[in-house]
């Protein structure tokens, strides 16, 4: 998610887990709807996903990059190669994907969970550009996700989310203390717990009315009289 856009209903990052409005997803034909309930199974997103994002998406120069980007792209792709190649001479192939398999997968779930408590929360902050705030997107649209100590020092400190994207260039040693150190921080930072963060898989919408991450509606169509009321003010989540 870049920075920027963090909490902007109009202004999706490249990054961003899809996340329809409650709006949008009624207003979905029924093979669309389909799909984004395949999307946002818990098994598809934390099973597959990893392996679909890191060995497919990210080593293909779509069509949106620039001409720096492409470059990146095509130069960590031809070190892959190079390296897979090295270690397939050295150990074999059979030994080389046993090893690299669970490796990425194991970290691309761990990298995709850690993204998606960060802004899928139930009282997450999302909204419109006319009303979208930079300190208020930073403290209410990214958790503080509160990890043991020795899994804070695994992650380096990565929990500590809101205050990332409140200021970047904190370097992640100094994350904990800016915690500690500040009301404000403790006061308005989004805890999530790890037992809460387990219960955040069954949020799937946006409901602009209440302003909170919702599960899957009971129905594909909206109630009679409603459906017209976030329009003006909500859009695509960030």
């Amino acid at each position: 998610m870049h920075h920027a856009t963090s909490g902007n209903l109009d202004k999706r990052g490249v990054g961003d887990v899809t996340t329809l409005t409650l709006e949008e997803f009624y207003e979905k034909a029924w093979l669309e709807k389909l799909g984004y309930r395949f999307f946002r199974n818990p098994l598809v997103m934390f099973i597959l996903g990893p392996i679909f994002m890191f060995l497919i998406m990210h080593r293909l120069p779509l069509p949106r990059y620039g001409k720096r980007q492409t470059h990146s792209v095509w130069l960590t792709n031809l070190g892959i190669v190079a390296l897979a190649a090295g270690l397939i001479a050295l150990v074999g192939w059979k030994a080389y994907v046993m090893i690299q398999l669970p490796v990425i997968w194991l970290a691309g779930t761990g990298g995709i969970w850690l993204f998606y408590i960060q802004h899928q929360f139930e009282d997450v902050y999302w909204e419109r550009a006319e009303n979208w705030n930079y300190v208020a997107s930073a403290l209410l649209g990214a958790s503080y996700y509160k990890l043991p100590k020795v899994l804070e020092w695994f992650t380096g400190s990565i929990g500590y989310h809101h205050i990332h994207h409140l200021s970047p260039r904190i370097p992640n040693y100094y994350l904990a203390e800016c915690q500690r150190r500040s009301p404000i921080l403790q006061r308005w930072a989004r805890v999530v717990t790890i037992p809460e963060s387990l219960r955040t898989v069954r949020l799937k919408v946006y409901n602009e009315s209440r302003q909170r991450m919702e599960g899957f509606p009971k129905t594909e169509a909206p109630p009679v009289g409603e459906g017209q009321t976030g329009k003006a003010t909500l859009s695509n989540p960030s």
